[in-house]
């Protein structure tokens, strides 16, 4: 059967239905909703002939869900990776989050582009595929992780267990794009510490809430030091997301006629391969002396936030010239006749993703590239249907030039 003809095989409805279904499951990081999105993956697999399994971790009963299509021997072997939890429901919505609606656009609900739709389009491109009959030499993986959205705990889990493959597709929302590098994950805490004075005598303090304002722009504009290459310094960032300045370290507001005299920062930090998170806090660390110098008497102090044993996400990056890639690249062509975007590409490249520890910690070789993105961690998130069809081609044909 040639390609063309395998292509059309798709099962339109049942694949929107299942993405529909999986959307439906409320799995939430650290809930049973997460559980039972995995344990109902598993008997997805088990359905269409996969040798299925859930994997436990931990000390609380959560379960990844891996199946296994195996090879006739002497082949590559693939290993497909997407986590079952998501980001919470927000205010804004005008549809129902949960009910996995579709249109003639578009499918809806939360997780759906973060990151149902890649889930189900891998499963739907091996069972087209096992439909159709077709005998491959190596080994096709499916993964269906929990708890990436707590760093990466059940990825990682499964690297611990020994899992591995030759290459890895790690189907996270690019948009279609094949990722070839992404930034490390970390996360801050600065504390400013200044002098109040009532506002009567303002002029005698040291305003910690002036400070702060003048010091977060400064750090959203970051770049790090010791980047290898532009490239690697287009994916350095610094984002402040939480400020709480008032008196004392308890923060009391009552009293607003003093000069606030404590902040407390929160920010995030993305740092390219070859870099290094200590890199990275000895530069906030230099941006924080010079605003000490242009606030006298003010005390500045900068921590890591304690993740209570939760692996930082580290940096991914694959060479261009990778079989993986090549291959991503080649069954993008052949769907959509135009050369695939590749690279580090934005915004893409700022995520922290489940890749890094498939490649630094699984040692593999892989590529991220996934359906959705554009209506991400946002009000109605929803993903092209085109889009997530043709994402279930480009990994048909990416799955039959890997393995064989």
């Amino acid at each position: 059967m040639d390609h063309t003809a395998l292509l059309d095989r798709i099962d339109v409805a049942g694949s929107l239905d299942l993405l529909s279904r999986m959307v439906q499951h409320k799995s939430y990081s650290r809930t049973d909703g997460e559980k039972q999105l995995a344990t109902f993956m598993a008997e997805r697999m088990r359905e269409i002939g996969l040798e299925a399994d859930l994997a436990p971790f931990g000390s609380d009963g959560r379960v990844n869900a891996v199946g296994r299509w195996k090879g006739t021997g002497g082949g590559r072997s693939v290993l497909f990776n997407g986590h079952v939890d998501t980001n919470p429901v927000t205010e804004g919505w005008t549809v129902d989050p949960w009910a996995g609606k579709v249109d003639d656009r578009f499918i809806y609900g939360i997780g759906v582009s973060n990151m149902k739709a890649g889930d189900a389009a891998y499963f739907c491109a091996v069972k087209t595929l096992i439909d159709a009959g077709v005998k491959l030499r190596g080994d096709v993986i499916l993964t269906y992780v929990v708890g990436e959205l707590q760093g990466g705990v059940g990825t990682y889990s499964l690297i611990e267990q020994g899992l591995r493959a030759d290459y890895f597709i790690n189907s996270e929302p690019t948009d279609l794009k094949a990722m070839t590098m992404h930034a490390a994950a970390f996360m801050f805490i600065i504390e400013l510490v200044g002098n109040t004075r009532h506002l009567s005598k303002r002029e005698q303090a040291v305003d910690a809430i002036a400070a702060a304002c003048d010091l977060i722009p400064r750090l959203n504009a970051m770049k790090f030091s010791g980047a290898r290459s532009p490239a690697h310094e287009q994916i350095n960032r610094v984002h402040v997301g939480v400020v709480h300045g008032a008196l004392g370290r308890e923060l009391h507001e009552w009293r607003t006629p003093q000069v606030a005299d404590f902040v407390r920062i929160k920010g995030s930090g993305r740092y390219a391969p070859g870099q290094t998170e200590v890199g990275a806090i000895a530069d906030i660390r230099r941006e924080l002396d010079a605003l000490q110098s242009r606030f006298p008497g003010l005390k500045a102090e900068i921590m890591s936030e304690d993740r209570a044993g939760v692996p930082t996400m580290p940096p991914f990056e694959v060479a261009p010239e990778s079989p993986i890639v090549k291959a991503i690249n080649n069954a993008y062509h052949a769907v959509r006749g135009e050369a695939q975007p590749t690279g580090p590409v934005a915004p893409s490249c700022f995520y922290g993703t489940d890749a890094g520890h498939l490649h630094v910690y699984g040692r593999m070789e892989g590529i991220v590239c996934g359906p959705g993105g554009r209506y991400n961690t946002m009000p109605d998130e929803r993903v092209d249907i085109p889009d997530f069809l043709d994402m279930i081609r480009i990994y048909m044909l990416t799955i039959l030039e890997i393995c064989g």
